[in-house]
């Protein structure tokens, strides 16, 4: 009888025990880099009301699936790390005889990989095929491929954030898509295009008021956008969020010349933000150039007193870097924390260079036969940024583990974090940034620990990776 009435719909987030990011039982800190789902949220929010939608974030805990109620559909999402624990809880359901849609940005780049994993997978953005799925779903005529298409994001339901009440600090929200920069390392302009797209500022203020945390991350890969246009609106929407006096502190992600516009940065800071994420990815020019990096390239720019105007608003700067390039040699990991020191920012976020499905750098890598990691599926767990996967033309596995180790311990001394912390509390003369710095740069340091556990044992030179990988908790 209830199929008469409701359909049951469930949409997981999958775990990945190799990301030590969202280990909070070891690292209490990383309750503060734990973020919600979003695109899952956005899912149930495009669903109609015959569906009762359940959303299960596998990052705070791994339910008994086969304990609660059969579902009439699943939906997964997957990043390239998350792509075995996808490719595992479909097989899991399917067995129980329920279809299994997959989606995300893996599943957009590895299609016929998830092809044969699901009975049906998104290609792309999600939102204009979504109804057309739940549609032949509910016929029983799921098609095994759908292809989103990249459409303006106005008039769209609000993603359903009380879906996930608790566990989480910080709640989520993307306000813009697309980018035209296209690094080398980045798939994002495939995923979501290279047209920048804004979402319309009563809407974004309309979901703002929606969610129930009072610490927000803005997830777009760069919310003030790349032209004069992107930034005039930037500006509209920062000026209605500050009228709005929404009660929300957020952090995002920008490019450098975000510093380069005091109004900008002023209005930002009255909206409530209080960090960016900003890549400068490498010390050197010649990194940068290898990525394609053009706002850091800017002819005789100061990046320290760039990163000093932001801090001047209460804005701190968390400082991504790429350790790994074809022009990095021995040293780059004490030069990559220096350059951080000397810049002065905040956080110090090292990635190793991964060539992803989908970007420029895994087409040059995999002509080259340098992609290490290649045992697929099974050796996406690895692809978590966390994990050199591939040959580098200077560093063997052993010396980028070494030259990561040495990031760490140089940058996040716990001599560097007090006195971060104090600079912190002496320009802002309050506690809330203060207890941010140090939280974060505490999280960043033992997670550093953790890596170098999950490590040992593990060595790329000698062949195909072999780590224990520890199990989630039910």
């Amino acid at each position: 009888m209830r199929r008469l009435s409701r359909l049951r719909l469930y949409l997981v987030n999958p775990f990945n025990p190799l990301v030590s990011i969202l280990n909070v039982r070891e690292n209490v800190w990383n309750q503060f880099r734990v973020w919600k789902p979003l695109s899952l949220l956005v899912i149930a929010g495009l669903t109609p009301d015959e569906w009762e939608v359940t959303i299960f974030d596998e990052n705070l805990g791994v339910p008994d699936y086969a304990a609660l109620p059969r579902p009439d559909l699943v939906g997964i999402t997957a990043f390239t790390s998350q792509a075995n624990r996808a490719y595992a809880l479909s097989a899991e359901f399917r067995a129980r005889g329920v279809p299994v849609v997959l989606g995300g940005i893996h599943v957009s780049m590895r299609t016929e990989e998830a092809c044969a994993r699901a009975d049906s997978v998104v290609i792309g953005e999600a939102e204009s095929v979504w109804h057309q799925v739940l549609t032949d779903a509910r016929a029983g005529a799921l098609e095994p491929t759908y292809l989103g298409s990249w459409e303006a994001l106005g008039d769209r339901p609000p993603a359903r954030h009380a879906l996930l009440p608790t566990g989480y600090r910080f709640g989520s929200i993307q306000l813009s898509r697309g980018c035209p920069l296209a690094c080398s390392f980045c798939s994002v302009s495939q995923f979501n295009g290279m047209r920048y797209r804004s979402r319309p500022v009563a809407q974004a203020i309309a979901e703002l008021r929606q969610i129930p945390e009072k610490l927000v991350l803005v997830v777009d890969d760069n919310v003030i956008g790349t032209s004069r246009q992107h930034v005039a609106h930037a500006k509209e929407l920062f000026r209605a969020m500050a009228d709005a006096k929404l009660g929300k502190r957020w952090m995002g992600q920008a490019t450098i010349n975000v510093a380069d516009d005091e109004e900008l940065i002023e209005l930002a800071a009255r909206s409530g933000c209080f960090g960016l994420f900003i890549g400068f990815e490498s010390p050197s020019r010649e990194g940068l150039e290898e990525i394609g990096k053009k706002f850091n390239r800017v002819r005789d720019r100061d990046l320290r007193a760039s990163v000093r105007r932001l801090q001047r608003h209460g804005i701190m700067v968390a400082g991504s870097f790429v350790l790994g390039l074809d022009v990095d040699t021995e040293g780059i990991g004490r030069r990559i924390a220096e350059a951080g020191d000397a810049y002065g920012v905040d956080l110090l976020n090292v990635l190793f260079m991964t060539p992803l499905p989908g970007t420029r750098l895994w087409d040059t890598l995999a002509a080259e036969g340098r992609i290490v990691a290649n045992t697929f599926p099974e050796d996406w767990q690895y692809y978590t940024l966390t994990f050199p996967v591939a040959q580098h033309r200077h560093l063997s596995w052993s010396r980028m583990i070494d030259e990561m180790n040495d990031t760490t311990r140089v940058f996040y001394s716990y001599g560097r974090i007090a006195r971060r912390a104090l600079s912190s509390l002496w320009r802002t003369r309050g506690l809330f940034a203060p207890f941010v710095t140090v939280a974060t740069n505490l999280s960043f340091k033992l997670n550093g620990q953790l890596d170098r556990r999950t490590w040992r044992g593990l060595d790329l030179d000698r062949g195909a990776p072999v780590v224990a990988v520890p199990q989630p908790e039910a």
